[in-house]
């Protein structure tokens, strides 16, 4: 195990590098840059355009310059820990950011433990007393969470909160706290307003994960070693918590490769309605702008979690599967 763990961490270095590439070269896919999009909205509003003042940034960020030798000066300021500076905002693009990473962390983390929490209870009781009726009312709440997209549950939330019990809850902080610096008020204010995006985004992956376990439970529920086990007079309680469910957890443990970079992009069609500031809009902002120094961070950031993410995932699988083996 140790050597695989050495082998696949050593091969995360080319895959990292060659999806930086690729991601670059994505952003750069698009007709202009920054500056022509700059340039087109001074035209709309009936701006004067300065050529030479275009001249003067396109030379500072190095926008003329072939584009090998823009991705060469962008990896050399990472590997710094510079990641660049971003046009739209006039900021460095760390600082924008590390700036809304905390935020990001925490909605998305709660988030993700809602989901395990609520959905792995549900969905073992749904396997173990299928075709009941509890089972149907949870089978048909759990449609309807995966059936519902993000942005229409987060309207439909924020309408009932705001006309039914007269609360502002769009953003995560209440107007007086938005600029206060941090205390503790601010935070009891920030869980007052956590519950609305932890539900809207949390939602459909439990339906997601409540399906898909009651599915595997069933089927391992069928195996041969479950009925040998039960034959020879081994408590339910035992017998379901020590094999079946921890083989039918496969999926939940697969998807920490997709739960680290979902730490950091968070949802952002929910976050956008909302009114959250996530990194997520931030992203849609900087790939609408082609705002490459910023969009190429995200993409990096979020590549280099999925790589990792995925790493766990193998070794959390060959933990709990002794079935898996590496070697």
């Amino acid at each position: 195990m140790l050597g695989y763990i050495i082998r696949r961490s050593l091969y995360m270095i080319p895959v990292v590098i060659a999806i930086s590439i690729i991601s670059f070269i994505i952003i750069q896919l698009p007709p202009g840059d920054f500056l022509t999009s700059y340039i087109s909205q001074l035209s709309q509003s009936g701006q004067a355009i300065d050529q030479a003042e275009i001249a003067a940034l396109r030379a500072r960020y190095g926008l003329d310059q072939p584009l090998y030798k823009q991705y060469i000066t962008w990896v050399s300021g990472v590997l710094k820990g510079d990641f660049g500076y971003s046009f739209s905002w006039k900021r460095p693009v760390a600082d924008l950011i590390w700036e809304r990473l905390a935020l990001t962390v925490v909605v998305s983390g709660v988030t993700m433990l809602f989901t395990w929490i609520v959905s792995f209870p549900i969905g073992v009781y749904s396997a173990t007393h299928k075709y009941s009726v509890v089972d149907y009312i949870l089978t048909f709440v759990g449609f309807i969470g995966l059936a519902t997209p993000t942005f229409l549950l987060a309207l439909v939330l924020m309408w009932i909160a705001y006309s039914q019990f007269g609360m502002s809850v769009g953003g995560l902080f209440s107007p007086e706290f938005v600029d206060a610096p941090w205390s503790l008020a601010k935070v009891v204010d920030m869980l007052k307003h956590l519950w609305l995006p932890v539900i809207v985004v949390g939602l459909a992956g439990t339906a997601s994960f409540i399906r898909t376990l009651r599915a595997n439970l069933l089927d391992e529920l069928n195996r041969p070693y479950v009925v040998t086990a039960r034959a020879k007079g081994l408590s339910e309680g035992k017998l379901l918590f020590k094999y079946p469910v921890r083989i039918a957890m496969i999926p939940f443990i697969a998807t920490v490769g997709w739960s680290l970079p979902g730490l950091i992009s968070g949802e952002g069609v929910a976050a956008i309605v909302l009114n959250i500031p996530t990194t997520g809009p931030l992203l849609l902002n900087a790939l609408l702008q082609q705002d490459m120094y910023l969009a190429g961070a995200f993409i990096m950031l979020l590549s280099l979690l999925t790589v990792i993410g995925t790493l766990i995932s193998d070794i959390l699988l060959a933990w709990i599967d002794p079935r898996i083996r590496y070697e």
